[in-house]
């Protein structure tokens, strides 16, 4: 009987943590390239330059748009975060307080994915940065990071999005061109959405909490396209539960295998805003 439960428990657990991240998990793994069930310590992504369109002459051969064609590895990395339940404690509490581990498991991994990622936008050359210390996010800021995407022929297919932080966040929506109907229309407005995430300039605008910020409250926010940045999973979430008999407990061990790379960086915008407090 007590090995019944126990696989009970264990079942359970386990597709409670999948649950969790899949709901709860990371915010930007959907929003760039991916490569699942990778087998091996690293994962290739696939970059292919521009191609020139050339006449030819009657019945002359076709001209070859000879693309550069080079390969970028991201690396994978095992990542764990476990905790102890208690066998008693177990009994004593319903199954809402079991799904408060589960669900922090998730949390935990979600956020490595997404810092994963964060990382790798985040290694983009000055070139790329859109920056003035003194203000926020302004629609100046804005526009120079549209033109910057726009000179680099960064496609406009639908597959754009920006990550911003709360307070730039909160800076947009105070703009009328962001949060206006007369600009966007009504089916576009912020107010309405049942999640905080926007399109606007043919992009899904993002606020999130994970961005980073140096020494003098500067952040930087990102504009991409899905296909400058890669993100490679070997392993997906993963529990393991075990049983401990001297700690009358069982460990539950959340893990995943990933990693991210960095495609092509004039995919990416960095704008930098100043976030000191008012």
């Amino acid at each position: 009987m007590a090995t019944t439960i126990d696989q009970a428990f264990i079942k359970q657990f386990e597709r409670e943590v999948h649950e969790a991240f899949q709901r709860q998990g990371s915010k930007l793994r959907n929003t760039v390239r991916t490569l699942n069930d990778v087998n091996g310590s690293s994962a290739v992504f696939q970059k292919v330059g521009k191609g020139t369109a050339s006449t030819k002459s009657t019945h002359g051969i076709v001209p070859v748009m000879n693309l550069d064609h080079s390969a970028v590895e991201a690396t994978l990395q095992d990542y764990y975060a476990g905790d102890w339940v208690d066998k008693l404690d177990e009994l004593k509490v319903n199954i809402d307080e079991r799904q408060v581990i589960a669900n922090a498991g998730a949390y935990a991994l979600g956020r490595k994915t997404d810092e994963l990622i964060i990382s790798e936008l985040a290694s983009v050359p000055s070139a790329q940065e859109i920056a003035d210390d003194n203000v926020g996010m302004t629609l100046d800021k804005v526009m120079n990071a549209l033109a910057t995407l726009g000179d680099a022929e960064v496609p406009d297919d639908g597959e754009r999005y920006a990550i911003v932080g709360w307070k730039q966040w909160t800076e947009l929506l105070k703009l009328e061109e962001f949060s206006s109907a007369d600009f966007v229309g009504a089916n576009e407005l912020p107010f309405n959405a049942t999640f905080q995430a926007k399109r606007w300039l043919g992009t899904l605008w993002i606020p999130h909490s994970g961005l980073p910020v140096n020494g003098s409250d500067i952040r930087s926010c990102f504009w991409y396209h899905k296909s400058a940045i890669g993100h490679a999973s070997g392993a997906d979430v993963q529990t393991d539960i075990s049983w401990h008999g001297d700690r009358a407990a069982h460990f539950v061990n959340n893990m995943m295998s990933q990693g991210s790379a960095l495609i092509d960086q004039t995919g990416i915008v960095e704008i930098k805003c100043d976030e000191t407090p008012d």
